[in-house]
């Protein structure tokens, strides 16, 4: 049992504990490519909470880890079979339904910890603020490393490629899809340009029809992965994500806070 992670936890150990931080991290459940399972979206989610919450814990953060709910908003994957979709607005009730519950719990300080670029987030702490005593704080969590990331990775990835199959490697081989020669089964990720310039070129953005804009739902070759890189990455991501939890913990809720 580790006190720190509420799905294992239990009722003995947390009515003596007081808990100052909830990690509560958000997945989606959708194809990426050929070889990478639906899930991996959750799966991540659920490895780098438990490594930062681990690691916080082991530093004096009164933290917990609440279970990564598994769903995200895939309106750009409908038209690929068991894409689950919860829309923006179904987010925004499940998200503020959760921060009440933890409020009840004397739990003010709250990480939405996102693992699905599809679920964009940011409106919500907007939405919210100023109508819970819950400070809410967004970490996309792939974005944690960017200032390094070209120093791991061949590639930027944008699903399903490099990055993404490099985690799977290092935390969850055994659902990475091989053929009989040990290469991935994925194709390399090609994407198909609109034809607009200005949305090419990022003037001009839109809602991507995933059936569209790729081949087998994979945006970026992911050939290049190793477990080497997904754990140089995971590295990064713990030194950095479980030093603001702890920060967190620690920091004295005043009038001014987080200034």
């Amino acid at each position: 049992m580790r006190s720190w992670k509420l799905f294992e936890t239990n009722y003995g150990a947390v009515k003596q504990l007081q808990y100052e931080v909830a990690v509560l991290p958000f997945g989606a459940i959708e194809p990426h490519n050929l070889h990478l399972p639906y899930g991996i979206d959750t799966l991540q989610c659920d490895v780098v909470g438990e490594r930062i919450c681990e690691a916080a814990h082991q530093r004096g953060a009164k933290v917990i880890l609440l279970p990564t709910v598994p769903y995200g908003t895939q309106t750009n994957q409908l038209k690929f079979p068991l894409a689950m979709n919860l829309y923006p607005t179904t987010i925004k009730t499940i998200v503020g339904d959760l921060v009440e519950s933890l409020v009840r719990s004397g739990i003010r300080k709250v990480v939405l910890l996102n693992g699905h670029g599809g679920n964009d987030m940011k409106w919500i702490l907007r939405e919210m603020y100023g109508q819970t005593p819950a400070h809410l704080f967004l970490c996309d969590w792939w974005t944690v490393f960017s200032d390094v990331y070209d120093e791991i990775f061949a590639v930027r990835d944008n699903h399903g490629g490099e990055m993404e199959t490099s985690f799977a490697l290092a935390y969850c081989p055994e659902l990475v899809d091989r053929n009989p020669d040990g290469s991935l089964t994925a194709d390399e990720g090609r994407v198909n340009q609109t034809r607009f310039e200005a949305i090419n070129s990022g003037w001009v953005s839109i809602a991507r029809p995933w059936h569209l804009l790729t081949t087998n739902t994979g945006v970026t070759n992911p050939h290049a992965a190793t477990a080497e890189k997904g754990r140089r990455m995971m590295k990064v991501l713990v030194e950095r994500l479980a030093t603001f939890l702890v920060e967190l913990s620690e920091a004295e809720l005043d009038e001014r806070f987080p200034y």
